[in-house]
Formats: C-alpha cells, sequence, structure tokens
C-alpha cells in the first residue's frame, strides 16, 4: 500500500543546497587540493567568545532557559529590536510589533500563513531565494516571477503590471540572495508606495542588512507613520552573530498581523529556542564594534572577488555584495552540468542559476551563485585560480 503524499509538497523542487552536497559523494579531494565550499552563505567559525560564554552561563544558571518561552519571543529581545530599529531607520517600533522565529526562514513562512492561502500570488524578483519559491509552491500559492531591471534590481513598474486581484505580497530581498546586490532606498519607497496603493503586503527581508556596502540607514520605510498594514520587515541573527545553529530570526509588522503569526508559530514550534535568543540579546547589547569589524572583513572579501572575477577572460559579474557574487560564465555547458564538473574536476562547489530562476529561463543556464564570504581572502584567490585553469 502507498500512502498518499501532498502533490504540492511531491512536485516541490528538492532543498538545492542539499542537492548540491550529493554531489560529493564518492569525489576524493586531495591535500594539497581541498574542497573550496562556495554553495552556501553559513559562516564557518563559531561566534565570539563572549557570546558563546553568555549561551554557557544561561544553559547552567537560568533554569528558564530550557523551558517553554512565549510563542512571540522573549521580552528583553523583542523589545531591544524595536529600540535599535527605531534608531537606525529613523522611526517608531513598538516592542510588540516585534516577534521572534526560528530562523527567518521561518519568519518567511509565518508571515506568508498570515497573508496567502493556495490560489494566491505572490511576486518574487528573479533571481529569487530558493526557500522563499519553495515554501509557495509547498502551499499551492502562485510564485509570479519579476524579471529583475538593470543591476539585477527590480521596478516597481514591471511590478504594477504583474499584480492581480489574486496577489498578496511582494517580496524583497536587499542586500540580496542570491546577487548580492543592494536595492537603492527609492527602489524600497516605490515597492511600498505600490503595495500600499493596492492593499497587499511589502515583505522586506534584510537578513544581510549588517554587511551592506552603503553607510546609514538602507530606507526610510520605518519613519513613514503610515507604514503599518503594508510593510512587514524580516531579519536574521544567523550572519550577524553566527547564530545559524541557534536559529534566531524576527518579524518586524503591526500588532494585528502578529496576533495572526501566533497562531501559526504555535502549532509549529511553540516558541524560538531559549538560549539562541539570549545569545542574540547578548550580541545586540555588547558586539556593535565585533560587527563593524565583521563588516569591514565582508566588504574587502566582496572587493577582492569583484577584482577576481575581473581577471577572468569571459566572465561577467552580475552583482556583488553581502555574502554573495552572481555571475556569468563563459563555458558552452549548461550551469548545472558545468557546476557538477567543478566539483570533480576543479575542487570547487557552488550553485548554477537555474536554481534560482524559474525553469526554462535561459538565463540560468548561463549563471553560478558564488557564497564568496565563507572564504578568507586567501581561499578568494584559491577559487579564482581553479576558475581561471579549468577548461570544458
Amino acid at each position: 500500500m502507498t500512502l498518499p503524499l501532498n502533490p504540492w509538497l511531491a512536485a516541490t523542487e528538492a532543498p538545492p543546497v542539499m542537492e548540491a552536497r550529493r554531489w560529493l559523494e564518492g569525489v576524493r579531494f586531495p591535500p594539497d587540493r581541498p574542497l573550496v565550499n562556495v554553495s552556501q552563505a553559513a559562516p564557518m567559525e563559531p561566534p565570539p567568545e563572549g557570546l558563546r560564554q553568555a549561551i554557557a552561563e544561561a544553559a547552567l544558571g537560568r533554569p528558564e532557559a530550557h523551558l517553554y518561552g512565549p510563542v512571540l519571543g522573549m521580552a528583553e529581545l523583542r523589545a531591544q529590536i524595536a529600540a535599535q530599529w527605531s534608531a537606525s531607520y529613523g522611526g517608531a517600533i513598538e516592542a510588540a510589533e516585534v516577534a521572534i522565529t526560528q530562523g527567518c526562514n521561518q519568519a518567511f513562512c509565518t508571515v506568508i500563513a498570515t497573508l496567502a492561502r493556495a490560489g494566491d500570488e505572490v511576486l518574487l524578483p528573479v533571481p529569487w531565494y530558493f526557500n522563499h519559491k519553495m515554501w509557495l509552491d509547498q502551499q499551492g500559492i502562485g510564485a509570479v516571477p519579476l524579471p529583475a531591471g538593470p543591476g539585477l534590481i527590480p521596478e516597481a513598474a514591471a511590478a504594477a503590471a504583474r499584480i492581480s486581484g489574486r496577489t498578496r505580497a511582494i517580496v524583497l530581498v536587499s542586500p540580496n540572495n542570491p546577487a548580492g546586490v543592494e536595492y537603492p532606498a527609492a527602489t524600497l519607497r516605490a515597492f511600498f508606495d505600490l503595495a500600499r496603493a493596492h492593499g497587499i503586503a511589502l515583505i522586506l527581508d534584510e537578513t544581510y542588512r549588517d554587511f551592506a556596502a552603503a553607510g546609514g540607514p538602507p530606507h526610510d520605510l520605518f519613519a513613514d507613520p503610515d507604514w503599518r498594514g503594508t510593510l512587514i520587515h524580516l531579519y536574521s541573527f544567523s550572519k550577524t552573530y553566527r547564530l545559524t545553529g541557534h536559529r534566531v530570526g524576527a518579524i518586524v509588522a503591526d500588532r494585528a498581523r502578529l496576533a495572526e503569526a501566533e497562531k501559526f508559530l504555535d502549532c509549529v514550534a511553540i516558541c524560538p529556542g531559549q538560549l539562541g535568543q539570549i545569545g542574540a540579546l547578548w550580541g545586540m547589547r555588547n558586539l556593535a564594534q565585533w560587527v563593524a569589524g565583521e563588516r569591514a572583513e565582508i566588504l574587502a572579501r566582496g572587493a577582492a572577488m569583484a577584482a577576481g572575477l575581473a581577471r577572468l577572460p569571459g566572465w561577467r559579474l552580475l552583482g556583488c555584495g553581502a555574502f554573495f557574487a552572481y555571475v556569468e560564465h563563459p563555458h558552452p555547458l549548461p550551469a548545472p552540468d558545468l557546476a557538477r564538473r567543478l566539483v570533480r574536476e576543479a575542487g570547487v562547489l557552488l550553485l548554477p542559476g537555474t536554481m534560482f530562476r524559474p525553469a526554462g529561463d535561459p538565463r540560468g543556464a548561463r549563471e553560478l551563485r558564488i557564497a564568496f564570504a565563507n572564504l578568507g581572502r586567501e581561499g578568494i584567490a584559491t577559487l579564482i585560480e581553479r576558475l581561471a585553469a579549468w577548461q570544458p
């Protein structure tokens, strides 16, 4: 007997990072040429010692850290986010307008659950973050591709033509995953105005905002007294404080939206992990200077990545920033075949552009995503050398 299977889940693509890891099976990497893994934006080092110490002390000395907490997260962390975000964005955010989630992916799934049902539509700029597309597919929600404009920056005018009576939200990621580009404040404002005019949500994922090249606040949307009811902001502590294993993300939205989010979160997690929240709160209070140093290092790695790619004949840099470079390769092979061969023949694991575009989009066959922030500058030099030496 075969048990039933949800057809929406069955039709969803396999997790791309896990699929790419399977390409490593049976491949041996000699000691003098270890694998260069640029497939995933995941810090390879643990959090700084002070943050780890704070978590360790809480694990040993705070019994409540091992118990259920509030569904929407620790009051202290919610208040800290509200205060810091209000200051950095020049707006007014209340603690009751912040929710903590088990990572930013859960934050996205949560807000979609409050906004849309099967048969509705959500606009996703392409190239898109594949987990966003996967969740929409699993829910039977239509992902409407929004082709990016020059510099891989989406345009509100193009989005307006794709809004229908079934559209419930527009999703933007800035700095972008997979392209690395930072969206200008004017672009974000144009999308906010468009969403408000149509009575739909603007979901703004700023997971990588702490590594943006531009100084100052990335936008003024929270300074708008009418941000509530249109803007939904997502954030992750994973990259900023190297807390990937602890899964700590956040949502900023109006109270009515979070009341609905609480229903969803109570069913899927009951509450976010206490120790991760304690670590995130300690980081926010104590690591501003350390984060500034991390940002400077990531920007230096981005510059090294861009300079290295400029030396590769035929390669074209489409976007670079935060943790990612998005490139067009010069080889006759389609990107998925090229990526698999690079594992075996060059000791490089990266992702093909087909994982970030709709099926059949020919541009994906020419594109690759490189998560360069995982490498030091020496590692980036090694990556460039291997790409330069490899021939199909």
